[in-house]
């Protein structure tokens, strides 16, 4: 990220303590680097403590400041309760967390199994509720006063075919993140969300572009021409968990380009007209990139 596209003074997040989930990669690392810069102490959070140790300690060593990586998988609760002691073991409460951890792939429906729906909603819905009612209720229990925001997409609103685990899920963290912001305002803590367009990532392209399927360079059909540049997305992040808007509760803000208005931002005209072979072949792609992270773990 250019972190001189950065729109905020510097320092505007000092004494600012953030979570990241999923933040040793993609749109997560980008947020976190923003923070970063900013001021923060930023925490992250993912299975791969390689990658975590690593974007860690280059973004200490391009801006200072203080990224503690905690290798957790919000799966397990246990494993959460474990990971926010040990955070506020080191230096108190939270003040944001970004509910940003999640999974996807590109799948016909009646070619789902039971448990690929589950690794979708056991990160995407579970692990995020699980993280927010974890610290939700230390926050609640010490009075403090805190701002969660979580990165959905605008399939929350209209559903998406081919990737029916992740609108669903998404879908209820959309729901969670209105509801809680109407039950727990009243203690302090807002809840807003960012649903982005086409943002690319490599871990994106892998599961939800597998050999080019879905042509994900073609921006022609977006109002804007283009793809997102990620320091957009930082800004539009640090804007939300940053002091000075605490009004701004219980929304859901896309960031797309108009592009949902324009096309739906779905993956239906892309996807519907495959075939049995072009299915075959993304399954063994996506597979393929499924085991290299699962060894990329053990390392």
């Amino acid at each position: 990220m250019d972190v001189s596209k950065l729109m905020f003074r510097e320092g505007l997040m000092e004494g600012e303590r953030i979570l990241v989930t999923g933040g040793g990669t993609g749109l997560g690392r980008e947020m976190v680097e923003a923070f970063l810069k900013l001021g923060a102490t930023v925490y992250i959070c993912g299975r791969r403590q390689n990658k975590l140790d690593e974007t860690a300690s280059e973004l200490m060593a391009a801006h200072g400041g203080k990224v503690v990586p905690h290798t957790c998988n919000i799966r397990d609760p246990d494993a959460i309760r474990a990971m926010v002691d040990s955070i506020w073991a080191d230096g108190g409460a939270l003040t944001g967390v970004v509910n940003n951890a999640a999974g996807n792939f590109v799948s016909r429906t009646e070619d789902l199994s039971i448990n690929g729906f589950n690794a979708i909603a056991d990160t995407v819905m579970r692990g995020t509720f699980y993280v927010t009612l974890d610290i939700g209720k230390r926050l609640i229990a010490e009075g403090k006063r805190a701002s969660f925001l979580s990165i959905l997409t605008t399939w929350v609103w209209s559903g998406s075919a081919f990737v029916v685990p992740s609108a669903m899920s998404k879908t209820a963290i959309n729901a969670m993140t209105q509801s809680l912001a109407t039950e727990w305002g009243r203690y302090g803590l807002r809840f807003n969300a960012i649903a982005p367009g086409l943002f690319p990532t490599k871990g994106m392209s892998a599961r939800l572009n597998p050999g080019g399927a879905r042509d994900n360079s073609n921006t022609a059909l977006n109002p804007m021409g283009r793809a997102g540049e990620m320091h957009e997305i930082a800004n539009l992040a640090v804007f939300l968990m940053a002091s000075g808007a605490e009004y701004v509760n219980g929304q859901t803000i896309a960031i797309d380009g108009a592009g949902y208005q324009a096309t739906g931002g779905t993956f239906y005209g892309a996807l519907q007209g495959l075939g049995d072979e072009e299915w075959e072949r993304m399954r063994a792609m996506i597979k393929g990139t499924n085991e290299t992270d699962k060894a990329d773990r053990s390392v």
